[in-house]
C-alpha cells in the first residue's frame, strides 16, 4: 500500500452550454464546476456525490484523499487509469446549506445526459448519496447493496463505500477493494481489456 502514488487525472471540460449553469443554485457557492476526470471514453464510470477540492490554498493542483483512496483501490483491483472516468451527482462542491432534493434532481438531469452520451459498460456508485441519487430511492444504502451487480436504468451498476468513509474507518478497506474487484471482474469477463 505504501508504494502507491496517486496521480492527477485530466479533467474533461464542462460542455459549453452548461459552464454557467445556475439552475441548481450551487453556482452561488463560489466553487467551480467539475464535469468529470479520467478517460471520457472509459468503460467504467465511477460516480461520487460531488467533487472534492482540486487545488490547495495556493491554487496549485493536488490529489485529494478521496482520489488517492479511489485510485489505490482501482489499481489494486487491476484497473488502469484509462479504464475509468469519475463524475459526480453534483458538479460543484457545496460549501454551505442548500436545497438537497431540488439540487440533486436538477443535477441528475445533467448526469443522465452524460451517461447517454458515454454509454458506460459499468457504473460504480461510491457512498450512500451517490447510491440513493442514482438508484432514485432514499432508502437504499451501500451496506445492503454492495457485493453484487444491479441493473439500474439499463446500466450494470455496483456500489462501494465512499473513499472518505474508508479513510476514516480503515476496517472498510478490504470491503472497498473487494467491491472494486467485483467491478473489474465483471468488466474483464465482458472481454474488454482496453
Amino acid at each position: 500500500m505504501s508504494d502507491f502514488c496517486a496521480s492527477l487525472w485530466p479533467e474533461e471540460p464542462t460542455p459549453e452550454n452548461l459552464q454557467n449553469c445556475g439552475e441548481c443554485g450551487l453556482d452561488k457557492h463560489g466553487t467551480r464546476m467539475v464535469w468529470g476526470e479520467g478517460n471520457p471514453e472509459a468503460p467504467i464510470i465511477v460516480l461520487l456525490d460531488n467533487p472534492e477540492s482540486r487545488e490547495n490554498r495556493e491554487n496549485r493542483p493536488f490529489v485529494c484523499g478521496t482520489r488517492q483512496t479511489l485510485q489505490q483501490a482501482a489499481y489494486q483491483a487491476g484497473l488502469k487509469a484509462d479504464d475509468l472516468y469519475v463524475t459526480y451527482i453534483l458538479k460543484r462542491k457545496p460549501v454551505r446549506a442548500y436545497e438537497k432534493e431540488q439540487t440533486r434532481q436538477v443535477c441528475m438531469g445533467h448526469l443522465k445526459q452524460q451517461l447517454l452520451s458515454k454509454q458506460p459498460q459499468i457504473i460504480l456508485c461510491l457512498g450512500n448519496i451517490a447510491v440513493q441519487s442514482f438508484f432514485q430511492d432514499p432508502e437504499k444504502d451501500v451496506k445492503s447493496l454492495r457485493g453484487k451487480m444491479h441493473n439500474v436504468h439499463g446500466y450494470q451498476t455496483t456500489v462501494a463505500y465512499h473513499p472518505l468513509a474508508v479513510r476514516r474507518r480503515p476496517n472498510l478497506w478490504p470491503l472497498f477493494v473487494r467491491d472494486w474487484e467485483l467491478a473489474a471482474d465483471h468488466y474483464f469477463k465482458q472481454g474488454s481489456f482496453g
